[in-house]
């Protein structure tokens, strides 16, 4: 009964930890490293063919995003989450295959020129959606037996919509140990989705850091503060240019600009015009529309019964198409534009920004957490020229970060939501946070909560019966910033195709000997269709 602990380890994304017990092997969150790795972080250590459950927290891309990429690698087991999480998941894992093939294409254009090698994308469409038939929605606070040894139950992680911590009861030889792991938690208090729940009991818990060094400042009214801006940017003449998360950030500004329209906050610009332009955020607004119940605070339920739609206002716009999208930047009058990604690393942020940074006039205004080596962290921190589709962009535009709106729980929060346990956890391991505030949040823990608490390492695993490390993982620095961009190793791919077929070959044992037999003739007769081993020369003779 181990834990190893592999992605967001003194990292903020790519979520991902490794439980083995008895027969069993699960991962708690399959995501996608977003921006530069700092740690060299380690792979799953089994095929991905054996691995037979995935417990997913919450949806966003950095906890979600590798879940096609374990599907091409041969992972067919189930995926237990929300049904919020399993609604956004159907559209923002096909977004994301949409953008890593899109991005193979466009290297591929590029590398031709220069005779360079063929790339793969990370994964596919197919795979995406090969990968959402093995989900398996779950209500909250429901508890759910998954087999004879392994339990499971979602409880309000107040961080997205459909976010949860994943409490798991595991059992081996007649022992048991609670683990909860407490996905992105939410600060409470946001427009949209309910607060989070505290939990009582757990032998080991995993806890995010992201805010672990600070407090975010009183919350002040997002709603005055967005006027602000829009007013300032609007009487120079040019747009206010928001990157946003597609899912869950879009719509808590689409709250506020409706809260700016109806209390008549800005009436300089009454008739302001509000651009989504995100496929992906336009879906995902539907999906919010059809979780009201479940996911909802109350007082956005408190609106909806009213007859109000929170996050819908006369001078809302949408885009969906290319040209639709294109044709924003050819209006001759200021607007807001919302767009994706909310780092600035892909998607059609991209081109607003290569339309308007060099503009005095426009603003790009930041609403969310800008991971360290993305272009939004970048512009956030003064850097005066970007490079955007092959172009140099001087940033003469106004760069604002709206303070304190986080889909993530200060330090105060965490500590809050970790006092919650009053059974006195064996340990506390620290997860998702920069390097440094993995270290601090895990000292406040000790001191505050008098608990034994640890941040681990890409690589650190744990005995779960007697709390001690069995093995250390990595400490080695990334010797170089990796392309955000991700490719395929298509011989990585083969291999795991290969393990798969063995994995599904064992499970045969016991089926009639005339169907084994059949099914050994088609090995062989793929191996020998595929075996490139040379061949003697039956033209050479070898008497002399």
């Amino acid at each position: 009964m181990q834990i190893e602990f592999l992605g967001a380890a003194h990292e903020v994304t790519g979520s991902c930890h490794y439980v083995s017990f008895g027969n069993w092997n699960f991962l708690v969150d399959c995501g996608m490293q977003q921006g530069p790795d700092m740690y060299v972080n380690q792979e799953i250590p089994v095929e991905a063919s054996k691995i037979d459950y995935v417990f997913v927290t919450h949806a966003h891309i950095d906890h979600s995003g590798l879940l096609p990429l374990l599907y091409n690698r041969g992972f067919r087991g189930k995926i237990f989450c929300t049904q919020a999480t399993y609604e956004l998941c159907t559209i923002m894992l096909k977004d994301s295959a949409h953008i890593q093939e899109f991005e193979a294409e466009w290297r591929n254009r590029k590398n031709a020129r220069s005779n360079r090698d063929h790339v793969e994308p990370l994964y596919t469409l197919a795979d995406a959606e090969g990968v959402l038939p093995l989900f398996e929605p779950c209500g909250y606070s429901l508890k759910v037996d998954i087999n004879d040894d392994l339990s499971v139950r979602f409880t309000e992680a107040g961080h997205l919509l459909g976010s949860s911590a994943v409490e798991l009861w595991i059992r081996e030889n007649k022992e048991e140990r609670k683990l909860v792991f407490s996905g992105d938690l939410g600060n409470g208090n946001r427009p949209l989705i309910r607060d989070p729940e505290y939990i009582e009991e757990a032998d080991y818990v995993i806890i995010e850091s992201t805010y672990g060094d600070k407090d975010h400042k009183d919350v002040p009214d997002y709603a005055v503060l967005l006027a602000d801006a829009v007013k300032d940017t609007f009487q120079r003449g040019g747009n206010l240019v928001i990157p946003a998360f597609s899912v869950g950030r879009t719509q808590e500004l689409l709250y506020y600009f409706r809260r700016i329209k109806t209390e008549h906050l800005l009436p300089e610009f009454e008739d302001f015009e509000v651009y989504i332009d995100s496929p992906l955020a336009i879906e995902a607004t539907s999906i919010f529309h059809k979780s009201v119940e479940e996911c909802f605070s109350e007082t956005a339920k408190h609106l909806v019964d009213a007859g109000i739609n929170p996050i819908s206002f006369p001078g809302l716009k949408t885009a969906v198409s290319a040209d639709e999208s294109k044709a924003i930047n050819f209006l001759k009058k200021p607007v807001v534009i919302i767009s994706a990604s909310g780092m600035c690393e892909a998607g059609r942020i991209r081109h607003h920004l290569k339309h308007n940074l060099w503009r005095e006039e426009s603003t790009i205004l930041f609403v969310g957490f800008q991971v360290p080596g993305t272009l939004g962290h970048s512009l956030l921190n003064g850097t005066k020229e970007v490079r955007l589709f092959r172009e140099t962009i001087d940033v003469n535009a106004k760069i604002l970060n709206l303070p304190g709106i986080s889909g993530h729980a200060d330090q105060t929060h965490l500590l809050k939501w970790a006092e919650g346990f009053k059974n006195h956890p064996k340990k506390f391991f620290v997860v998702h946070g920069d390097d440094q505030i993995c270290e601090v949040f895990t000292e406040h823990l000790k001191r505050r909560l008098s608990v034994q608490a640890y941040a681990p390492y890409s690589g650190d695993t744990f005995d779960l019966l007697t709390g001690e490390m069995t093995r250390q993982g990595n400490r080695e620095l990334a010797k170089k910033k990796k392309d955000s961009r991700m490719y395929s190793n298509v011989f990585a791919r083969l291999i795991a195709a290969a393990n798969r077929l063995l994995t599904v070959a064992k499970k045969n044992e016991g089926v009639a000997n005339k169907d084994l037999a059949k099914f050994a003739d088609q090995i062989n007769a793929l191996s020998d269709k595929w075996d490139i081993t040379p061949q003697k020369d039956k033209s050479k003779k070898y008497d002399e």
